[in-house]
This record gives structure tokens, sequence and C-alpha cells, in this order.
């Protein structure tokens, strides 16, 4: 019998994009949530007249806090496999068989989209500092967990439901990821990246503060990543903790 699988799509003033997306969205899976982060234009009216789940943020929380309440949602629903995509259309419903097939295999814990394993015709241009700093994070990752991972910012994914409990999530903004990887990588969890299209509907997105600077974002994240790596127990004691932000 195949899982039962939940997707969820975390959501801060989307009203643009939340309808079309969550129609297609229903036509791949059945359970939908939506984590609404605190949205203080329509989209929380749309979302009371669109027949799925929503958690609802009464502040803006940020995308890592939107994460972790998608992942209680999963674990206290008794979901087998959770599915996160972004609702801005730069991740696309179409492609959600494929984490479904990669998930049915049973070999894996973490299926991670990525836009840089394959590309496809009409893929976009990412803004310059965005694909450096992914380039440089990705890198870093790979040369301190001993992973081949091409795209570590990828929100398209899924998780095996039973793995989630191993994760303690309290980055609350966007270097959630930086938290997310470490811990998988201490609980040996099992990757698997699978393709997905390289979209950039709006480049002129901002971060906010000073994640808006590439310099200071990138620096932020790096920070994230060693403070996990060392979380703990002893840097002196961990032969990967302890690089430098170059």
């Amino acid at each position: 019998m195949r899982h039962r699988y939940l997707l969820a799509i975390p959501v801060f003033n989307e009203e643009a994009y939340v309808r079309p997306v969550l129609a297609e969205a229903r036509e791949r899976v059945a359970d939908v949530l939506v984590v609404d982060d605190g949205s203080t234009d329509r989209t929380g009216e749309l979302l009371t007249k669109a027949g799925v789940a929503v958690v609802r943020h009464p502040e803006n929380r940020g995308y890592g806090a939107s994460l972790v309440s998608a992942f209680r949602h999963a674990i206290t629903h008794g979901f087998d496999w959770l599915i996160t995509m972004d609702c801005d259309e730069q991740h696309e419903p179409a492609f959600i068989p494929k984490f479904i097939e990669a998930a049915e295999t049973g070999a894996y814990d973490i299926v991670s989209g990525s836009r840089y394993l394959d590309t496809f015709n009409g893929d976009d241009v990412p803004p310059a500092d965005r694909r450096a700093i992914n380039v440089k994070i990705t890198r870093m990752l790979n040369e301190r967990l001993g992973w081949g991972l091409t795209d570590a910012f990828c929100g398209f994914k899924a998780y095996r439901v039973s793995a989630l409990s191993r994760f303690n999530i309290t980055v609350p903004g966007y270097a959630m990821p930086l938290q997310f990887w470490v811990q998988a990588w201490r609980a040996q969890l099992r990757i698997e990246e699978v393709s997905v299209r390289l979209i950039y509907n709006d480049p002129t997105r901002h971060f906010g503060g000073m994640l808006d600077d590439p310099a200071s974002r990138y620096k932020h994240y790096v920070e994230v990543f060693e403070h996990e790596m060392c979380r703990g127990w002893s840097c002196q004691a961990t032969p990967n903790c302890g690089a430098s932000v170059a």
C-alpha cells in the first residue's frame, strides 16, 4: 500500500499565487497543508475558501519556523511522508510525482530538489549573488559533511516523517537549511537529490534586513552552520568543526 503524503506550503503575503498553486497542487496530493506565516494581505482570506488544512502564525516568524509547524503537523497527524514546496510558482507541482517516486523506493529519508542537477528548456538565470552563495555553501557542506549535494537551498523536498523527530530546528529564518543539513548528517539520514526546474519569477524579492546584503547573508549562513556543527560538543573534539568564513 502506498504511503500517506502531506504536501505543506509555507506562505507569507502570497495572494497573487496561492489560488493557482493550490489548484494545481491538489491534483497531485490529496492532503495539503498551508502554513500562513502572519500574512497581512488577502492570503488568509483566500485560504478560508481553499478547502485545505491551515496552520496560522499570528505574526511573521520566518521560513524555518513555518517548516517546523509543517513538521509538527505531519507527525501529529500520522503521515508517512511530508513534501514541502514554495507558493511563489518557483516550484512546479508537476514535479511532485518525482519526489513520490523516489520516496516509494524506500531507499531514502530525505529527497531534496536540485535546480542544478540537470538543465531544462526555459530554465531561468538566478541573480548572481544568490547563485554564488549557493555554490559556496553547497561546496562547504560537501567538504565538511562528505556529501555530493548540488543545491543546498532548494525548499522543494520530501521528508520521511519518522525521521523528523530526530530534528531540533531552532533557526526561524532562511538560514534554517544550514541547521537542517548538519542535523541530517548527524542522524546519518539517507539523502537523494531529484532535478527540478530553475525558476526565478521575481528576482527583486528580498530576504529582509541584513540578509539583503549578500556578504552579510553569506556570513550569517556560515555562522549558523558553524554553531550547529559545534552545538552540544567540544569544537576541539570534532574534526569537522571550526572552519572560518572565506
